[in-house]
């Protein structure tokens, strides 16, 4: 289901970068270096105005839906993820000896300066 989620939301960013990159707009007419100018003609004169402009209101509402839900996924999948590795394994407890005492260093007397 995740990876099926993934694969809408890129073909939907894909989808959405093309279509606003096709789009004339009033500027600098990015759509016309591509063709859109002479494909107005095919939509009529407003045609393709508003059938990009619904085609391009779809895709950004279909990037909202997977982006929340994908953040929903990945939050729940995550806090799933750290209860798994916080749950304590539980080893065997070995008894453990007490050190053995060390043997006393013998003192070694202070002698005096330049001796």
């Amino acid at each position: 289901m995740y990876g099926f989620i993934i694969f809408i939301h890129l073909i939907t960013c894909i989808t959405m970068i093309l279509i606003i990159i096709f789009q004339s707009s009033k500027g600098a007419e990015m759509g016309a270096v591509f063709g859109g100018g002479a494909s107005q003609t095919a939509f009529g004169s407003s045609g393709p105005q508003s059938f990009m402009e619904k085609v391009t209101v779809v895709c950004a509402v279909v990037f909202m839906l997977t982006s929340l839900t994908l953040a929903y996924m990945s939050s729940t999948r995550t806090s799933k993820l750290l209860e798994e590795q916080s749950a304590p394994i539980e080893a065997p407890v070995q008894p453990t000896q007490a050190p053995a005492p060390q043997p006393a260093m013998p003192e070694v007397p202070d002698l005096p300066p330049g001796e």
